[in-house]
């Protein structure tokens, strides 16, 4: 029976409802996608796909990276067919899961980004470790497809019609870009559902590799973290990666690449480690204060420039950083907090995100820098909406 099939199972599809709404994900979702079973929309795809009839066209966007103000290029097909897509990829994630090494996290079942910086935290306590991390340049787009694709048909090897129809995916060349037809290499389409099984499916026998020789390593998609006994150890892993890396046809970003003593301690993931301790990453703190200082100058020149209230500016700063942090930007988006909080050992860094969102919102609404900013109480901040990272890192630790 080809996997293919099961796109047109009402039951598998109340199975993938199922899982879906049992995440931390945005409630939209969930009404979307009961619709689209409910009218058995994905029946009109599936039988566009059995019949050869040709996928619909992906289209390309350039967008801001969450949390930062860095552009990445993602890719996404109509509705019915990217939901379709979503419901294939559950299925491969299940079906291959064994095949994965254990020190992989990114996309897989009963495996979260949670889970592996604990272990790593966990290990670290037990014994001074070097550590080394990369993250490699454009992941997802640079992935050689021609390299991809003997590693996907030979997990096909018993479903020639499922591998068929990815290989037609993947080795389409035209995309829409702007509104036009474009030619263009674009390796597995960041933003597309299948991306993320195909990510995990590349750079599986370096993992693989590690594994083997029992060496501390955990890869969480283009995030890759290592550990050694020495910084001999250590320097060592690090040309493997890079030797294994280029022959993929891939690169490391230089100016993520990093060596941790133990004394140091080590980042990953947007987490820092450091005497037995896990916070918020500093870099990561940088990348949102950076983003709260961005939005709160351009509310101050839309306040002056409309002649508006400073509760008014201060209120939309509120209302945009309650929906970055808490609520969760899609269906397979954690929010902000989602992600940092069931990992976090200390507040630290959440105090001084604090501190500082509440400066801003006092420059808001009072226009001043001076002691007279301190007319605006914390009380007046909770009025407007405010929401402390700190209270809520509290009282999601108390559920």
């Amino acid at each position: 029976m080809s996997l293919l099939e099961s796109l047109a199972d009402a039951s598998v599809w109340e199975e993938f409802y199922e899982y879906k709404t049992s995440l931390a994900f945005g409630g939209q979702f969930a009404k979307e996608l009961r619709s689209f079973i409910d009218n058995k929309a994905y029946l009109p795809v599936y039988e566009a796909i059995c019949s050869g009839k040709a996928f619909p066209l992906p289209r390309k966007t350039i967008i801001s990276k969450q949390f930062s103000q860095k552009k990445r290029t993602v890719y996404t097909y109509p509705e019915p067919q990217n939901t379709v897509l979503k419901l294939l990829t559950y299925l491969l994630t299940r079906k291959f899961d064994c095949c994965f090494a254990t020190g992989l996290y990114s996309f897989r079942p009963h495996r979260t980004a949670k889970d592996v910086v604990k272990l790593l935290a966990a290990l670290s306590r037990k014994a001074p470790l070097y550590a080394y991390k990369a993250d490699i340049s454009d992941y997802f787009n640079s992935i050689p497809v021609e390299r991809l694709l003997p590693k996907l048909e030979g997990l096909f090897f018993d479903d020639p019609e499922t591998y068929s129809f990815l290989k037609a995916l993947l080795t389409e060349e035209s995309v829409i870009s702007l509104g036009k037809v474009i030619t263009e290499r674009k390796g597995i389409m960041a933003g597309t559902p299948l991306s993320a099984f195909y990510a995990n499916l590349y750079l599986m026998e370096l993992d693989r590799r590690f594994e083997d020789a029992g060496i501390p390593y955990a890869r969480y998609s283009d995030d890759i973290i290592v550990f050694g006994r020495t910084y001999d150890e250590a320097l060592e892993y690090s040309r493997k990666i890079r030797a294994y890396i280029g022959e993929a046809g891939l690169s490391i970003n230089p100016k993520k690449e990093t060596f941790f003593t133990p004394e140091e301690g080590w980042s990953f993931l947007g987490f820092d480690y450091k005497r037995g301790r896990l916070d918020v990453a500093a870099s990561s703190v940088d990348k949102l204060k950076h983003k709260m200082r961005r939005k709160a100058r351009a509310l101050e020149r839309w306040k002056h420039a409309n002649g508006l209230e400073g509760e008014k500016a201060a209120k939309a700063f509120i209302r945009i950083f309650n929906r970055k942090l808490f609520e969760s930007p899609g269906d397979d988006e954690f929010s902000w907090c989602a992600w940092y909080f069931p990992v976090l050992g200390t507040c630290e860094s959440l105090k001084l995100l604090d501190a500082y969102a509440q400066e801003l919102l006092r420059r808001l609404v009072t226009d001043r820098r001076t002691k007279a900013r301190f007319n605006c109480r914390y009380e007046d901040l909770k009025k407007l909406g405010y929401r402390s990272l700190v209270h809520e890192y509290y009282c999601f630790s108390d559920v």
